[in-house]
């Protein structure tokens, strides 16, 4: 019985490719160095899954960036702006591509499907010129075999990589990505030819894009791309990977009639349903790799219930033609659980992270061939009936406050404009008000102070004296830069989400357990194992403080509860919903706290509120029901003075807008600058927003420093579709990761903009 891994993650136990990627960005470290930490890498996930026992071992899941821009490497689609004049393409068009450099913007990033990981979308014209440009997934492959690894190169599928394009900017209306598909293929057919004469036996194509709600056009794309791809293919195995949702019934159909496909791999954690299309009729003589563990949660399998399943899947295609498989790549989860030190015995036996999830796929492809391992198996069944009934997981007086939810919508009593009115009166704000999102960089000395204090090296005392010392430079410097509303710069925290769930009850940490998020960002969630409920207040200290030093309205700053949800690893035993009231409660007496503590304008970030949209739209409207409603459980009690943000990031929410409109809140922060300002078309097609609104005015993710005439010019863009006075001039999101090097500049330029536009309305021009 054979085994297959999708992807594993590639940052590394220690997140050894993030420090190695930083420094050689920084220009401490060579391309050389960069390329000894990425191969050592690279060879110890193969031996690991070699040792494992498994059969199907992918390769080029690696990245130093993002897949889907090694795909756009491969295919040579780099845009005009980057000057690449062709040949191989070296680190310095990937990751200006990426990150943009002095001169140029990066591309468009965005989330991956419903995950927290985010991806560079390809910009593609019709006159693109595809050619095969990075020989990256050959070159792994060669790499692998060199260490006696014969693995499955596996390839972001011809159709999904067009799927998940934008068109480039000038391109005409009627312009249809998919109609490159032809050109794409050729160099595709490079690709599969150079992998076939290196010696590769399989080959795997990601198209997840098969999950979604596609037309007819676009499934007759599959059709039409692996007919076409069919006769470079024969003589190798061809896998088609699916992950994240089920397949519809159409997209199944296509999917297990296409020429040359050998195999079909499911996600069998989220793709429930698909479960019965197999059983209502799978291909024979095809191969079925089933995705039974699952790749983007930390929670141990439950291998009995597994085998179960299995075993009901043998009975369809047959013993030899079963392959256990993860449900998608574990990219989406923690790396290795033996490098948790600080994880108590009970919880740690109740989590499997992706190194432990090998092990867990092929115990179940070895119980099938009848080569069970009993005490695993029974180590596992004590650990889930342990899960079951401990104690720390259910408080009755939290499963009864979250009930009682159910019966109101929560509402605020007062309608926004009359809100903004009574807020007005109190803050005082000039027209165009400025701000930032909420945190300002955070030093090598910050961390190393927060390091010590966690460590018990430094005495409480010093650490409050050393983190109020940190607030009052971040205040001071907003006022000299002539800020509006002002930001505490959060430089107590170590994450929004992880902040806040240390500080609540139903919540477990690790010590290692960073997953990525984007390029060398990595972010390390939270385990929600049980009930959640706030002990005592989390923000109010840092926050009062803050407000003790300026005369300006001082931001709470809080992270809301869907974002909460999102970013952590959820429990997997109640309903998504049910958790969320939960947090939803701890998050409104916080809310509630910070307004008595007279903190007047109070911000709850809802960053993640669009990824946890189910990827079909028959899932949606009950998804974003739920988690609107959450939100404004947290602000249903304050004064309709107290005025209440919420920011969001990376997304494209034009399809959202009424939900949004629907929070209630009265201003919303919003991610702009760096998707061409897709978010301002909603507006221009005539939707009506009646709060404040504040779309970033420049790209955080980049080093780069807007000029003040660019800053400007956006604002423009915004008050052609936006009145002038329910606009916001802020960033696209939290200054975190900056330096401040970059950041005093750039903010300076922002004020000034604002004030030239200022006098600009006020000139009447």
């Amino acid at each position: 019985m054979a085994s297959h891994i999708v992807g594993y993650p590639r940052m590394g136990p220690k997140r050894e490719l993030k420090f190695a990627l930083e420094s050689f960005w920084d220009g401490k470290s060579s391309a050389d160095d960069l390329k000894k930490v990425a191969a050592d890498l690279r060879a110890s996930i193969w031996k690991q899954m070699t040792d494992a026992g498994i059969k199907y071992i992918p390769s080029n899941t690696f990245s130093y960036y993002d897949q889907v821009l090694d795909a756009t490497a491969m295919l040579g689609a780099v845009p005009p702006r980057y000057g690449w004049t062709g040949g191989e393409i070296g680190f310095d068009t990937y990751f200006s591509m990426a990150r943009g450099n002095a001169s140029v913007p990066a591309m468009e990033m965005t989330k991956w499907f419903d995950t927290n990981y985010h991806f560079i979308v390809p910009e593609l014209g019709p006159d693109v010129n595809f050619t095969y440009a990075s020989h990256k997934a050959v070159d792994e492959y060669k790499e692998a075999k060199a260490l006696g690894v014969d693995t499955v190169p596996v390839l972001i599928g011809p159709v999904s990589y067009l799927v998940l394009s934008k068109p480039a900017k000038g391109a005409d209306k009627s312009f249809s990505l998919l109609s490159l598909l032809p050109k794409v293929l050729a160099v595709y057919k490079e690709v599969v030819a150079d992998l076939k004469a290196a010696g590769a036996s399989w080959i795997q194509f990601d198209e997840p894009t098969l999950v979604l709600d596609l037309d007819s056009h676009q499934l007759q794309a599959f059709t039409a791309a692996y007919s076409d791809l069919a006769s470079t293919l024969s003589g190798l195995n061809v896998l088609i990977e699916t992950y994240f949702a089920d397949v519809p019934a159409e997209a199944f159909k296509t999917l297990t009639a296409l020429d040359g496909i050998t195999a079909f791999g499911f996600d069998l954690i989220r793709g429930t349903k698909t479960l019965d299309l197999i059983k209502g009729g799978f291909p024979s003589g095809k191969y079925l790799f089933a995705g039974v563990v699952d790749g983007r949660n930390i929670w141990a399998n439950d291998l009995a219930s597994s085998l179960s399943t299995l075993n009901s899947l043998e009975g369809i295609v047959g013993k030899d033609k079963l392959v256990v498989s993860t449900s998608c790549s574990l990219l989406h989860t923690a790396v290795d659980l033996v490098n948790e030190t600080k994880l108590d015995n009970e919880i740690k036996s109740w989590l499997a992270f992706a190194a432990q999830k090998i092990v867990e796929v092929n115990a179940l492809a070895k119980a099938l061939s009848g080569q069970k391992d009993e005490a695993f198996f029974s180590s596992n069944a004590a650990a889930q009936a342990s899960r079951k009934s401990s104690p720390r997981v259910t408080n009755e007086a939290v499963q009864k406050a979250a009930a009682a939810l159910k019966g109101s919508d929560h509402r605020r009593a007062t309608n926004v404009s009359a809100r903004l009115d009574a807020q007005q009166k109190k803050l005082n704000l000039p027209i165009l008000p400025t701000t930032t999102i909420g945190s300002f960089p955070q030093t090598v000395e910050l961390r190393r102070v927060r390091r010590e204090y966690k460590a018990n090296k430094i005495s409480e005392e010093e650490y409050v004296k050393a983190i109020t010392e940190e607030i009052r430079k971040v205040v001071e410097l907003q006022e000299q830069l002539d800020i509006d509303v002002l930001v505490h710069g959060e430089p107590e925290r170590n994450d929004m989400v992880e902040y806040f769930g240390e500080q609540l009850s139903g919540f477990a940490f690790t010590v290692n357990g960073w997953v990525q998020s984007y390029g060398s960002r990595c972010v390390k969630p939270p385990i929600i194992y049980g009930d959640v409920s706030r002990p005592k207040p989390m923000t109010v200290f840092w926050s009062s403080t803050a407000q003790s030093m300026t005369k300006r309205p001082m931001k709470g700053m809080l992270t809301g509860p869907v974002t909460i949800l999102n970013w952590s690893f959820v429990r997997n035993d109640q309903p998504r919903s049910e958790t969320t009231y939960q947090i939803a409660l701890a998050i409104k007496d916080e809310v509630e706290d910070l307004e008595k503590a007279g903190i007047t304008v109070i911000q709850i970030d809802e960053a993640a509120l669009r990824e946890g949209l189910p990827l079909r739209k028959s899932e949606q409207a009950d998804y974003l029901n739920w988690a609107v409603h959450s939100f404004r459980i947290t602000n249903v009690g304050v004064q309709d003075s107290t005025q209440i943000h919420t920011h969001m990031c990376y997304s494209n929410f034009n399809d959202i807008i009424h939900s949004i409109i629907d929070m209630d809140a009265d201003v919303i922060t919003i991610e702009n600058s760096r998707s061409d300002e897709k978010l301002l078309s909603v507006f221009r097609e005539g939707v009506k927003y009646g709060a404040g609104i504040g779309p970033g005015v420049y790209d955080i993710h980049s080093p780069r420093i807007p000029p003040t005439e660019e800053i400007a010019d956006r604002i423009n863009k915004m008050l052609a579709v936006l009145e002038k006075n329910i606009l916001w001039v802020n960033p696209d999101c939290g200054l975190k990761t900056r330096k401040y090097t970059e950041v005093n500049p750039a903010l300076t330029n922002m004020v000034a903009a604002t004030k030239v536009i200022r006098n600009q309305l006020a000139g009447g021009k």
